[in-house]
């Protein structure tokens, strides 16, 4: 029956869920149309709760709910009371003949946005066929990757990388671990700029959240990817999922082996004694690497479930490298010789984490979280160095080096969520984090015909970090308008010790994180947000161990035991807007650190040693702007834009580092759809040169190609990609002081691969991510 209405506009709300699972279903398509004229009028999406709200202006209108996998849904029945139209629960239900066919409708990568973050979910992006997750973030707005796989947010490092929510050992960077998590495996990228006090206070430019796919149909589903490249580049990778009314068991193995070449350049020039020491030289790093998750998810009821999952991955890396030394006094060239590496190591990873969630019975969104989570990361490493002398007086110099590293990770975290009242959400939890790491290195030189501890060089670093952490937010918001405020307290307790000379350095302290953030709908196509948050930036243990790596003993980096974390005051206002067939967000940010940690260069001997060090505050204002255009259906054009204006100033032994500079990167990709279901996609960079605390970064262009094909009705994905087209993406660093100047240059070189994916029972190829998300 359809009662009358007014002639004023009419609000439609509804909740959309599966009808066999009950589950929410996050952004499904609501047409709204007109009975008379039989045309759609107006349309949104669910939101992740399966929520939306839509407004009418006709009172003879119909509605159309529609997702794929589901039979689409028409509602021509409904009652106005007050001007407003309440659907109530939608069930929508699976389509069968739709799932066996498995249609592959995902295109590129796209971005949504929420409250307090950025989604950037994963597609079938072709150049990242055989990728790394390295190689994925380098695809995500704002998110840039250097070839020595540093991360940066806006331009900024200092980058808390997350795994599901939650800190992993996949997700250290010290120790490449990234690299054994594939393109295939990615569900979504969340880049928090300005984490609300929920998440941890570490990482001063923000938070990288990295979502694993894990299947949600019920039966059997899976999928297999294979790659090949050149240079080697070999993966195998299958996923499973398993998923009944209590369990859902999941899996992901995979295998392959890579090989990474390095083509290097470094000089050093003594201005005062008029001497340089120039090398040329290339190194490999080859990787065999197995990865390992197996979990279930138990649903002890429909309000209690208990997650128990796993990982495991192993990688034996060879390392081999040859380097070109030339040695020039003012009068010529002095002495030539080749320093030649053979570096063996293996590094075992593991994690195991236990969560239990608890929802309550007055609201779905009333939830109890908790979590323990261990991880486990070693490296056993052996290297063998050779110096042949070709020229000149003969260097000598042979050594060898063994390091054992182990590092035990433990995170308890307890999370409450509350919707107190359909506006106001209370949030509010604890966590505790163990560090507890060691390395031993030994040094040994080659004297008198045999190998002889360095005693200087040689040492045992230990490295222990408790934080204890509460937090709590509260949410206010309305249809346009919503507002979240938070605080969190984190005690840091942290001990380093050298055990061989029996020195030691502790640090505590206690630190207050505030974070505010707003947002205001002004139309349905232009939003407002804005948002605060303090941050913090700790050393890790590469920053504070002393000893180092004589890869080139001309060029050493080391750490520094007395260095003191960084603080960071962040700010973001950010518009969400559509235009036609296009959208875009722009956004004006600032950001003020404080002890900011740079690395200062000092010669002696020739021999460039670089320390970090706390020196003086950073102010960065910056602008940012990406965006979509899709004219036509097989044509689509993807932006990305950032800028940024900082101040430096500091000063450190006596030395004065104040100085202004800009940096900027951009990111142009189009996918253009050929017949007979051939796409091509095309991607070009570019990174600006900016200026450090001694010198410069030299800026660079690259372009990404490729090529997909499907076959099998969907079913089948071959990819060609080409990263890096015309091997123009490199690492070139100057640094230039008044008694002396270095240059270092790397480059990586063209990657071609070459992948195939099919998947099979209601799975769909890995080059997929589209569908259900919570």
């Amino acid at each position: 029956m359809v009662a009358s209405a007014q002639n004023s506009e009419i609000e439609i709300t509804g909740n959309l869920v599966d009808k066999e699972s009950n589950e929410a279903i996050g952004y499904a398509t609501i047409v709204l149309g007109n009975k008379k004229t039989n045309q759609a009028v107006d349309g949104v999406i669910t939101d992740e709760n399966g929520s939306f709200k839509i407004y009418s202006t006709i009172s003879d209108f119909y509605i159309e709910v529609s997702f794929m996998g589901y039979k689409t849904k028409t509602i021509t029945e409904y009652n106005v009371e007050d001007s407003k139209v309440n659907l109530g629960t939608i069930l929508l239900s699976l389509d069968s003949q739709t799932l066996d066919e498995v249609i592959v409708t995902g295109e590129i990568s796209k971005t949504e946005f929420k409250l307090d973050k950025r989604v950037f979910n994963v597609g079938r992006d072709i150049s990242s066929t055989g990728a790394s997750a390295l190689e994925v973030l380098n695809n995500v707005p704002s998110v840039n990757v250097n070839i020595e796989g540093q991360i940066s947010l806006r331009g900024s490092t200092g980058v808390q990388i997350l795994i599901d929510g939650k800190p992993s050992v996949l997700a250290d960077e010290e120790s490449n671990a990234l690299g054994t998590i594939t393109a295939d495996m990615i569900e979504s990228i969340e880049v928090i700029t300005n984490p609300s006090a929920k998440y941890d206070a570490e990482g001063t430019s923000g938070i990288l959240n990295i979502i694993l796919k894990k299947g949600e149909k019920k039966g059997l589903n899976g999928s297999i990817s294979l790659n090949t490249g050149i240079p080697d580049n070999h993966s195998i990778g299958v996923s499973l999922n398993r998923r009944t009314e209590k369990f859902n068991l999941f899996t992901q193995f995979g295998a392959g082996y890579r090989s990474l070449p390095r083509d290097s350049e470094t000089s050093n020039r003594d201005l005062t004694n008029a001497t340089t020491v120039n090398s040329v030289g290339t190194s490999f790093r080859n990787e065999t690497f197995y990865n390992l998750t197996l979990g279930t998810d138990y649903h002890i009821n429909k309000l209690n479930v208990i997650t128990l999952s796993g990982n495991f991955a192993y990688e034996v890396e060879d390392q081999p490298s040859s380097n070109d030394f030339d040695f020039f006094d003012e009068t010529g060239l002095v002495s030539s010789w080749t320093r030649k590496e053979n570096t063996e190591a293996t590094n075992p990873k593991w994690q195991y984490e236990l969560n239990y969630k608890k929802q309550f019975k007055n609201k779905k969104e009333h939830i109890l979280l908790f979590s323990t989570l261990g991880k486990f990361f070693g490296k056993d490493l052996s290297s063998e160095f050779f110096n042949t002398t070709t020229f000149g007086d003969d260097v000598g110099g042979n050594q060898q080096t063994d390091t054992n590293f182990q590092q035990a990770d433990y995170t308890f975290k307890l999370d409450y969520t509350n919707p107190l009242t359909d506006k106001v959400t209370l949030e509010t939890g604890a966590q505790y984090v163990i560090n507890d790491v060691g390395n031993e290195y030994e040094v040994r030189d080659f004297i008198d015909g045999v190998f002889v501890a360095n005693e200087d060089l040689t040492n045992d670093f230990e490295y222990n970090q408790k934080v204890l952490a509460f937090y709590g937010t509260t949410g206010y918001e309305l249809d346009t308008w919503g507002v979240k405020i938070g605080m969190r307290a984190e005690i840091t307790d942290l001990t380093t010790e050298l055990i061989n000379t029996n020195e030691s350095n502790s640090q505590n302290y206690t630190n207050f994180f505030p974070s505010f953030h707003t947002s205001y709908k002004v139309s349905e196509n232009f939003s407002l947000q804005a948002g605060y948050s303090k941050r913090i930036y700790r050393p890790r243990l590469f920053d504070l161990n002393p000893f180092f790596n004589i890869r080139n003993n001309f060029n050493i980096r080391t750490g520094n035991p007395d260095l003191q974390p960084e603080f960071t005051d962040s700010y973001e206002l950010t518009s969400i807007f559509k235009i036609g067939k296009a959208s875009m967000n722009a956004s004006i940010y600032h950001r003020y650190t404080k002890e900011v940690i740079e690395r200062i260069s000092r010669f002696e001997d020739n021999v460039t040693i670089s320390t970090p060090q706390n020196v003086g505050t950073n102010g960065a204002t910056g602008f940012e702007m990406n965006g979509k255009y899709s004219p036509v259906k097989w044509f689509t054009l993807t932006g990305d834009f950032n800028f940024n204006y900082f101040e430096r100033e500091g000063i450190f032994e006596e030395q004065l580092f104040d100085f202004s500079g800009e940096r900027w990167s951009t990111e142009l990709g189009t996918k253009i759809g050929l017949p007979a279901e051939i796409d091509i996609e095309i991607t070009g960079n570019y990174e600006s040169d900016y200026n450090t605390v001694q010198g410069d970064v030299a800026g660079f262009a690259f372009a990404d190609i490729g090529v997909r094909k499907k076959i099998l009705k969907g079913k089948a994905v071959i990819n060609l990609g080409i990263r890096d087209v015309f091997e123009s993406r490199i690492s070139e660093n100057f640094t230039q002081q008044d008694d002396f100047e270095t240059f270092s240059f790397n480059q990586r070189g063209r990657f071609l691969t070459l992948g195939f994916s099919y998947g099979f029972g209601k799975g769909e190829a890995m080059t997929y991510s589209g569908g259900r998300r919570r």
